[in-house]
């Protein structure tokens, strides 16, 4: 089993990076997503819910997301927790079921700020975009994915989005084994990357 962490700013490209590695490794992935260990904010009034910093790594639930990779490591199903950013709050009644596989793969913009989940991952990729490419691309995914306007985008770039990417994803570079420049439109990297990858699983297969 092989734990890859793949990191970077919001809209730099993780998902796209994950979805392409996922094609071309098949059934071999299992993606545990970040944004899917928020810490549940539904006894929050929803006013102060919509002030949450969600860039900031006291947002994210460590501690289960450490717990899971675990479990997933030693072979066992978890139950992911379903988040919905539209009201701040995991389901109460719903989960996902997650299978161990022979790679498993952490994703989102804080992963590397946990020692803890670090010491977890075999393989480190960061992907780095450039900051106007990255902010085009949180304004369409916030416009169209999640309902915002666009001057609440700004703003929330403006106030935590970057001062937080500065403060800790950034840094998160130094525990990189990878960096993948030109985000998830990089194939040479991804490419080799994959093949990275295959050749581990088979030395530890053999």
């Amino acid at each position: 089993m092989l734990v890859i962490g793949i990191a970077g700013g919001s809209g730099s490209g993780k998902t796209t990076v994950v979805n392409a590695l996922r094609k071309l490794l098949k059934e071999k992935v299992v993606v545990i997503p970040q944004d899917s260990y928020y810490k549940d904010s539904s006894h929050i009034p929803m006013e102060e819910r919509q002030q949450i910093n969600f860039d900031h790594p006291d947002a994210i639930d460590f501690e289960l997301l450490c717990e899971h990779l675990r479990e997933l490591k030693e072979g066992r199903a978890v139950e992911q927790p379903i988040y919905s950013y539209i009201t701040c709050s995991r389901s109460k009644n719903e989960t996902v079921r997650v299978e161990p596989a022979e790679v498993i793969i952490v994703e989102g913009i804080l992963i590397f700020c946990c020692k803890a989940l670090r010491d977890q991952m075999d393989i480190k990729l960061f992907v780095d975009a450039d900051d106007d490419d990255r902010l085009m691309r949180v304004m369409a995914r916030d416009i169209i994915e999640r309902g915002k306007t666009v001057q609440t985008v700004i703003e929330r770039y403006t106030k935590t989005v970057k001062p937080m990417y500065l403060q800790f994803i950034e840094p998160g570079k130094r525990y990189a084994d990878i960096i993948i420049p030109q985000g998830g439109h990089n194939k040479v990297a991804i490419d080799v990357i994959a093949a990275t990858i295959e050749k581990s699983l088979r030395t530890q297969n053999d």
